[in-house]
């Protein structure tokens, strides 16, 4: 199992040193609506399009987005599969993040009234005069 994950590693370290450009999740999000051209992907984006051409490479080479070039125009269309893996990552560290502190919850009521534990209930406030 653990040889799994770590083939895993290296195309997620790719797909999230893509979504850690602002520019190019603005890219991926234009392209949640449907295909876009390198230059209308750069159209939003204050850089030239050799530069929007890189930004699409690095996304390529993560897995999130596929191109294919006809006559001058190249198209991009976005790879969900690669997100829902990523996605799939995140959920899993989360649920067992969760399970986690649900664990330490128990445990912590389970030794709050206990004597001698050094905790105790929330003490109900004195409306004494």
């Amino acid at each position: 199992m653990l040889n799994n994950v770590l083939d895993r590693e290296p195309d997620l370290d790719r797909v999230f040193h893509a979504l850690a450009d602002p520019g190019r999740r603005r890219m991926l999000e234009r392209l949640s609506q449907g295909p876009a051209s390198v230059s209308e992907l750069g159209k939003p984006l204050a850089m030239s399009l050799a530069a929007v051409l890189q930004h699409v490479q690095i996304l390529e080479a993560s897995g999130l987005v596929q191109s294919r070039k006809l006559g001058r125009t190249r198209t991009c269309t976005l790879n969900t599969g690669t997100m829902r893996s990523a996605e799939r990552w995140i959920s899993e560290r989360r649920t067992l993040i969760e399970r986690r502190l649900d664990r330490l919850g128990e445990y912590l009521a389970e030794t709050a009234d206990e004597p001698g534990s050094g905790h105790s209930s929330p003490a109900t406030p004195d409306n004494s005069p």
